[in-house]
């Protein structure tokens, strides 16, 4: 009801009165974009005869409603009535203002064809941004800037000599060094203050990644100039795909976002993970942390703190999915670069505990399509065993289930090249007092996918390690711990191989060597195979490092005459305090470090070669962390690697000539050092000499050359005395009768 003014006083003013409309103006404000927030325009769209509309109008439907619920009825496609042709855009209605938010975020950029790219914009934002006033009405040429030639980001990849690059953190200082042999490596770069709290490569090298409270910042190229930002406020952790074309970062805080925030959106406020195209540097989706399962609290009521699984989201070999887990519940798979979740709902897999994705695209038997695989394990509930599971994407078959009893825990072990599948089986007896362990390797080439089981093994297995590009694997055992005791039990290392097999089959694994009573517990294989490094890390007691060769060109013993290798202990050593081990990319170097991060006895690094030779050894204040450069896949055939391997003798002809050609300009770097010095005291000399010389003339005293003091030192006369001085050695008396 409108208020009435028929009883106020003559003397009120109106105006002055505090009369509340806002009844009215909900009622009879004129909404000008009033249902607007609905509609969505799509550009970019192919122009074809009114005859192929309704056809192209059902195709771009299908991409339409993976965003929101639309139709064809709600979609409209202006046709020019010149040309009869389609003008290339069309109008489409979704069923709620989210929906329409959803489309714009999934489906701009989308690619139609090799000659169209969808672009998707709110029809509001389309007001608001081009309305009258805020376009000019004659056209200017855009200014464009010259041309400025960037830096190549994989530069050091044109090295002559092949040499590795690595990066040193130290106290304050980040730098990047090549890796000289014989010599101590001198910084390429070395900056201070470079990150706040640890520094990362990309998986190809390409990017060095520092961390900030503000973000992440990616350097490189000969300049080691900055080449992309993310803004993430307190950031702790990155995470990069395969191919480096995302980037994953989270941070243990919910991130709080204004509006304004000139990258990050408010629907960004109070999420924690930030999935990143690094090309554009755009925000392709967000989530918050999921809680882990289990009480928050134990009885007494203390908190109980919780280890973070990270990754938390795991990429596809090829990048183009990603994908996470709610523990116990599901999986959660989205397509790339949409980030849309596949088929719009997660996987259901009760009681899931982990899953991982194959490192590489499978090559299985009989399988033509492209396929994408993803293992995952369930442990018992009720009367179900155990489970492990195989899965193909994008179909979500499964294609293998393996079924388990008695099971504690489970490990998921990829072979490089996704050729095995090896699950780590912690089993315990019926009264839970005792642990044992099995293997159970799936065969992905094989038809059906068989499984080998490996069960000799008698005690728990703490460590396991495929071969890269290979099909042997060591693993570390350790018997149970007694009950007070202070000394880790002892551990024994287990080398297996396969058989020997007909053509290109593998043999069933069996057990080359054991060696007990060590003290092991760290497996780090060369990246290019043959050679592995098995010690002893993070340990008060013991600082062992074990050198094997797998191909061991000596004599073979008769018991390994049907194994495909032949194992050999090449060297052993130690490093005190060592907490960290990285292989160089090239499989020719191993860097051991000791990190200040994790104790203050010794830090620095030792860096020795596959033989397991000491090459050196620095010790460095405030030493934290040392990381070899990835390089990018090798681009040469395995006939052409095959070639390489049979001429290598050749080969190493060359490169011995070229490391005495190296230590030849050494020495001639010192010997000119040395004759620089030498020019330096004489030209000091003779400008002293001069410098004396123009004393003497200031003053009138005489000054005579070399010439003149040489004469007049031949006409001094002198008397030569020559003095006769004798000793007597030895006296005798005899007595002559």
């Amino acid at each position: 009801m409108a208020p009435s003014f028929d009883n106020l006083p003559d003397d009120v003013d109106i105006d002055d009165i505090d009369i509340d409309f806002s009844d009215l103006r909900d009622q009879y404000e004129v909404r000008m974009e009033e249902g607007l927030d609905t509609f969505v325009i799509v550009d970019g769209l192919p122009k074809v005869p009114e005859d192929s509309k309704q056809k192209l109008v059902k195709f771009i439907l299908r991409k339409l409603t993976t965003a929101g619920k639309t139709s064809e009825d709600l979609i409209f496609m202006p046709l020019n009535e010149d040309t009869g042709m389609t003008e290339g855009y069309a109008f489409v209605e979704y069923g709620a203002p989210e929906q329409a938010v959803a489309a714009v975020k999934q489906l701009n950029g989308t690619p139609l064809d090799k000659k169209h790219t969808m672009a998707v914009n709110k029809l509001t934002d389309i007001e608001r941004f081009g309305r009258e006033g805020r376009i000019e009405e004659e056209y200017t040429a855009p200014h464009m800037d010259e041309f400025q030639e960037k830096d190549h980001l994989r530069w050091w990849l044109a090295d002559n000599e092949g040499r590795d690059q690595f990066v040193l953190y130290r106290a304050d200082n980040v730098g990047v060094y090549w890796n000289e042999k014989d010599d101590s490596p001198e910084p390429i770069v070395d900056r201070q203050h470079w990150t706040e709290s640890f520094i990362q490569w990309s998986p190809k090298g390409t990017y060095l990644t520092s961390m900030h409270a503000q973000g992440v910042q990616l350097w490189g190229g000969p300049s080691w100039s900055r080449q992309k930002r993310f803004a993430h406020p307190g950031v702790n952790l990155v995470d990069y795909s395969p191919d480096e074309r995302y980037l994953t970062t989270w941070s243990h805080r919910p991130m709080q976002v204004d509006e304004g925030h000139p990258v990050l959106s408010v629907e960004e406020d109070g999420k924690n993970y930030i999935i990143w195209d690094v090309e554009t540097g755009k925000v392709l989706r967000s989530f918050v942390t999921l809680d882990l399962p289990g009480p928050a609290a134990d009885a007494e009521g203390n908190p109980i703190k919780k280890k973070l699984q990270w990754p938390a989201f795991k990429w596809s070999a090829d990048a183009k999915y990603v994908a996470r887990m709610t523990p116990g519940q599901s999986i959660s798979v989205y397509e790339l670069p949409r980030m849309n979740l596949v088929d719009k709902t997660s996987i259901k897999i009760e009681g899931v505990m982990d899953f991982e994705w194959s490192p590489a695209t499978p090559q299985r038997e009989g399988q033509k399509n492209y396929e994408q695989l993803l293992c995952y394990w369930t442990p018992e509930l009720g009367s179900q065993p155990a489970k492990v599971g195989l899965m193909t994407l994008p179909s979500k078959d499964i294609v293998r289930t393996r079924n388990l009893f008695n099971v504690s825990d489970a490990k998921l072990h990829w072979q490089s090249n996704a050729d095995f599948l090896c699950v780590k089986v912690d089993r315990h007896s019926k009264s839970k007092k005792s642990l044992a362990t099995n293997l159970e390797i799936f065969r992905i080439k094989e038809k059906g996918v068989p499984v080998e089981v490996v069960d000799s093994i008698k005690d728990t297995v703490i460590n396991f390690a495929w071969e890269p590009k290979g099909d042997r694997f060591v693993l570390i055992t350790a018997g149970e711990v007694p009950a007070g005791a202070a000394v880790p039990p002892k551990t024994a290392v287990s080398f297996f191989c396969p058989e020997k097999a007909k053509g290109n089959q593998v043999g069933n694994f069996k057990l080359i060597r054991t060696v007990d009573k060590k003290n092991n517990n760290a497996i780090h294989w060369s990246p290019s195979g043959r050679f592995v490094l098995v010690a002893t890390v993070l340990s008060q007691q013991s600082f062992d490092l074990d050198f094997y060769d797998f191909d061991y060109e000596g004599e073979k013993d008769e018991k390994d005459k049907d194994l495909t290798a032949n194992l050999q202990l090449m060297a052993t050593g130690d490093h005190y305090g060592v907490t960290d081990i990285e292989w160089d990319p090239s499989g020719r170097f191993v860097a051991t470090s000791a990190s200040v991060w994790k104790h203050r006895m010794e830090n620095g690094y030792h860096l020795y070669d596959f033989k397991g030779t000491l090459l050196r050894e620095e010790p460095l204040e405030q030493f934290k962390q040392w990381a070899w450069r990835p390089r990018p896949e090798r681009l040469l055939s395995k006939e052409e690697m095959k070639a390489v391997r049979k001429n290598l003798r050749e080969w190493s002809k060359q490169f011995e000539e070229q490391d005495a050609a190296k230590k030849n300009t050494a020495n001639r770097a010192v010997v000119e050092q040395r004759r620089r010095a030498l020019d330096e005291w004489l030209a000091w000399r003779e400008r002293t000499e001069n410098d004396l010389r123009e004393e003497r003339t200031e003053y009138g005293l005489e000054e005579l050359s070399l010439e003149e003091k040489a004469a007049r030192e031949e006409d001094v006369e002198g008397t030569y005395v020559d003095e006769v001085v004798e000793e007597i050695v030895e006296e005798s008396e005899e007595i002559i009768g």
